[in-house]
């Protein structure tokens, strides 16, 4: 019998369960309504001889030898980048799933982090769950909340009920940011309530250091690591992944198993060990034009791109290789391999669960979908960054300073280390588009869409080069999953009536790449970015924002989405997007057009550029603590900045109730990393406070005056003026004392970073100054009574 172990579900189902049998069957589960029914239990009286005792009959609720399911997506990798399909980068593991299985080369994301997730984990477009936007800029209307409603089960959820073991690793971004510090709620953690599943290791947050990332395991945080020496956050993710098979395979060696396995590579920002970035030293010296050109030629002799495909021409706001002065090019060119060499680790990382699979003897009847990136490679580098965060905050820097700052630390070799947060220039992510048109944050061109799908099941899909070119897109993983096991999608799940499954079965291609397109229509929003897929035509406009250019565009702010010029593709005849014929065909156009304001109606998109409201016009209405007074102890670290007081952004008076003596030293409070953040501290009878304004500029301020000792109070106050961006006055007292002023020129309007935190009394994960660096988290050695913020008008 099945051990009861194997469903968390419902203990009735779990424990009537029959062991897989080792050939599919063909059964269908028109289970309509989730949880499963109880088991009838035998009668019980008062006593065992007046009752009577049956096993309960055994149940069984997926096919006989149900496959394992592993999902492999990395993240901001465009779709010219894999060698297995023509590009730059090594990928072995790509190639394994290729060369055992099949390839699709018209297969879609959602141009953006966590709206691809959402979609890809639910079956369902992303706004239908709340993710038309990612987590950390989320607002009000229904499509954009970032809550994940029980409406849209997870096909973790799902599965969970039918009886597998479901697990999640790396990067999430699917949790509001003010919800993923370790007092939750917990409901819409990857292991909550309303995803579903059974373990997660990872980070919540967008992006992560790679080097110290804030980690939780399930619902608990993990200490922070400063053991700088061989770690790094996707071996650390893998080993948990194998770890989590073992044990698995211990308990319930019948039960299959679901696993996500989604890491941080390679969103910024790009860390990588040294000898991974020295693999591709020289490989892109000729700039990323050529680059662009010859992975073109290359993708056309592979067939992975028809014969007639155009290559698009590069954006006029986007820079040539040729305009790049000679003294910048090789921190251009380190910054690619540093990108390429990170690409290729995290490929390869993949590879070990692929060995891991092989040594348990069960990678023949693993169902494995590598889904290259959750959107096309991130122009969000700009020209060029070691401080990627300076551009999402507005602050103009040059790339002198960006040398400048690198030489101080060592030179290029500095980068992908932990003193960079380093992001390549998007001349880098547009060369990787190829050959379409725009990078991510687009979802007119295939560019920020399109992304390669290797799926191989050695059981049951028989391998064959052809390229599958049916259109399809992530929405449609889960819905083949269905149709794998036979299982009709829950119309209620829990008592909650479900929001319609948008994606369609992929299964009839796994064995024909000729058999005729099932998916009619798509749409795509990001933004205002926006583009509608129908009977292989294509129309889509740019939208109001450019992600390779820095700032916003002052037209922005006039932006009406009735005002936008239509663009329309014949993608029978045009691979490339290369050609827009909406002149020539002003009545499919005017189809296309009402087709996608339908769809945006119906699945809940509308306002259409609903996604800019709290990133660009009310950055206020961004998820935050609303609180306008905080009361912290040295009990409170690693919060994450959401869920923190604003003490580096806006105007606020710090007030610390602590004991002091001659030999105290240690953080007092903190918030950010050593790519941006701010802290004070003490030592030597010295208080210094250091804002690191996202590297580019470091102003310290420190007392003029001895510490007094005992039980004293300190006053940080912060002051902010002339916008955004604004100058901060800051003065600091002891005991009312004035003891230390300055100003700092330029200070952050967001925030400083998704992945590290606020904290008091240490500076956890990565140290924000390099005064402490090696010592970090650099514990305050005393007692700190209370700290009190409050914000400042």
């Amino acid at each position: 019998m099945m051990s009861m172990k194997y469903c968390r579900r419902s203990l009735s189902t779990c424990c009537s369960m029959l062991i897989l049998s080792m050939t599919m069957s063909s059964t269908s589960f028109a289970q309509e309504s989730l949880p499963f029914p109880p088991t009838p239990r035998p009668k019980a009286e008062r006593t065992m001889e007046l009752s009577t005792y049956a096993k309960p009959e055994a149940l069984n609720h997926l096919p006989a030898d149900a496959p394992n399911i592993l999902i492999v997506m990395l993240d901001d990798t465009g779709p010219a980048l894999p060698a297995t399909y023509g590009g730059p980068i090594n990928t072995p593991t790509l190639s394994a799933v290729a060369n055992e299985g099949v390839s699709y080369n018209r297969f879609h994301n959602a141009a953006m982090c966590s709206p691809t997730r959402a979609a890809l984990l639910t079956g369902r477009n992303q706004h239908r769950v709340g993710f038309g936007q990612i987590a950390e800029f989320a607002n009000a209307w229904e499509g954009y909340t970032g809550s994940w409603p029980a409406t849209t089960a997870s096909v973790a959820k799902v599965l969970g009920y039918y009886g597998y073991a479901t697990s999640a690793f790396g990067k999430w971004h699917n949790t509001s940011s003010t919800d993923i510090s370790r007092m939750g709620p917990y409901d819409r953690w990857p292991t909550g309530r309303l995803v579903g599943f059974d373990y997660f290791y990872g980070f919540l947050a967008g992006e992560a250091s790679q080097w110290e990332p804030a980690i939780v395991e399930n619902t608990s945080v993990v200490e922070p690591k400063h053991d700088r020496e061989g770690y790094h956050f996707t071996q650390d993710m893998t080993d948990k992944a194998i770890s989590w098979l073992r044990n698995h395979r211990a308990v319930s060696p019948g039960q299959p198993f679901m696993m996500y396995w989604t890491p941080g590579a390679a969103h910024g920002p790009h860390h990588i060990f040294k000898e991974w970035a020295d693999k591709y030293k020289g490989k892109f010296d000729a700039g990323w034009d050529v680059m662009r050109e010859e992975v073109f030629a290359k993708q056309k002799k592979q067939g992975w791109v028809p014969a007639s495909t155009e290559l698009t021409p590069r954006p006029g706001t986007l820079a040539g290789w040729d305009s790049i002065p000679d003294q910048e090019k090789p921190f251009q060119r380190r910054l690619m391999e540093v990108y390429a060499g990170f690409v290729e680790h995290a490929d390869t990382q993949a590879g070990r669960l692929l060995e891991e699979l092989d040594r348990m003897g069960v990678r023949d009847n693993t169902l494995i979908f590598y889904v290259w990136g959750d959107n096309g490679s991130s122009s969000e580098g700009q020209n060029g960054t070691i401080s990627e965060l300076l551009a999402q905050n507005g602050i103009p820097s040059d790339i002198k300073d960006h040398i400048r700052v690198l030489n101080e630390l060592g030179g290029l070799d500095v980068l992908g280390g932990p003193k960079t947060d380093n992001m390549y220039h998007a001349g880098w992510a547009w060369a990787g588009s190829s050959p379409f048109q725009s990078t991510k944050l687009v979802a007119a061109h295939f560019g920020g869409t399109r992304t390669p799908l290797a799926i191989s099941w050695p059981k049951a899909i028989k391998h064959d080069i052809e390229p599958r070119s049916q259109f399809y897109h992530v929405n449609d993983i889960v819905p083949t999953i269905y149709d794998v096991l036979k299982i009709t999608p829950p119309k209620v799940v829990e008592g909650v009536s479900q929001e319609p499954i948008d994606g369609v079965s992929m299964v009839a291609s796994f064995n024909d790449p000729k058999v005729p397109a099932n998916k009619k229509e798509q749409y795509f929003e990001v933004m205002g970015s926006r583009g509608y897929y129908k009977d292989g035509w294509f129309a889509s406009v740019f939208g109001p924002r450019i992600p390779w250019k820095p700032g916003i565009d002052p037209k922005i702010v006039n932006w009406s989405p009735d005002n936008d010029k239509w663009e329309l593709y014949d993608l029978s005849k045009d691979f490339s997007q290369a050609r827009n014929i909406a002149d020539e065909n002003p009545e499919k156009l005017k189809e296309l057009v009402s087709s996608f304001d339908a769809a945006a109606y119906d699945n809940k998109v509308y306002p259409v550029g609903g996604g800019l409201w709290s990133m660009v016009f009310h950055p206020e209405d961004a998820p935050h603590n609303p609180a306008t007074e905080f009361f912290y102890t040295k009990d409170v670290f690693g919060l994450p900045e959401a869920s923190a007081a604003k003490v580096g952004v806006l105007s606020n008076l710090a007030t610390i109730d602590l004991e002091l003596t001659p030999e105290s030293k240690g953080v007092l409070y903190a918030v950010g990393a050593y790519s941006g953040g701010m802290s004070v501290w003490v030592e030597n009878g010295k208080l210094t406070y250091e804002y690191n304004a996202f590297q580019i500029e470091r102003t310290r301020i420190e007392s003029t005056k001895p510490l007094p000792t005992g039980k004293v109070k300190l006053e940080i106050e912060t002051r902010k003026s002339k916008g955004p961006i604004g100058p901060l006055a800051i003065v600091i007292r002891a005991n009312g004392e004035d003891i230390a002023s300055g100003t700092v020129p330029r200070s952050a309007s967001i925030g400083f970073t998704p992945n590290d935190a606020f904290d008091v009394g240490m500076d956890s994960y990565s140290p924000v100054s390099e005064a402490y660096f090696d010592r970090a988290p650099f514990k305050f050695n005393g007692k700190i009574e209370n700290m009190h913020v409050k914000y400042l008008r």
